[in-house]
């Protein structure tokens, strides 16, 4: 019987990232299909409200469990906080994890979204987890990153 796992959608191909482009990953589909995992694309920036293409997006303190802790900030390159639509992005990947079942998560790591185990603060690759991904892990998620697999 085939999983349903949630999946960044830029790593499936479409064109959900900032810069309207797309990270598909080969590596990912095929690991994917080898597993006999259903993907479910989610983009917690687009599922927030947010277009594409849209300004970059990092943390300029803390990382997404920082921010679910109300300590941390996102925000985008023409200085916006970005708080309130990244948790509600987060908010609703977790309510399409319920609705689907899926207990697992395949994201893109770095994103401020969706990083697994690092992202952006300013310019600079930290360890940290993405707002997603760390509200997902606080409600018992397993996740990965590509590089994971």
């Amino acid at each position: 019987m085939s999983r349903p796992i949630l999946v960044s959608a830029c790593l499936l191909g479409l064109l959900t990232r900032y810069d309207g482009q797309t990270k598909c990953n080969q590596k990912v589909l095929d690991f994917l299909k080898a597993q006999g995992l259903v993907p479910i694309p989610v983009c917690p920036e687009q599922l927030a409200g947010l277009s594409t293409p849209r300004p970059a997006t990092f943390f300029s303190k803390g990382d997404g469990r920082d921010l679910l802790d109300g300590k941390g900030t996102v925000v985008n390159r023409v200085g916006d906080e970005m708080n309130a639509p990244f948790l509600r992005g987060a908010a609703e990947v977790l309510k399409i994890a319920r609705i689907s079942g899926a207990t697992l998560a395949l994201f893109k790591e770095r994103s401020p979204s969706c990083g697994v185990h690092q992202v952006y603060l300013e310019e600079t690759i930290i360890a940290g987890q993405g707002v997603t991904s760390a509200l997902l892990q606080r409600n018992g998620l397993s996740l990965c990153s590509e590089d994971d697999i």
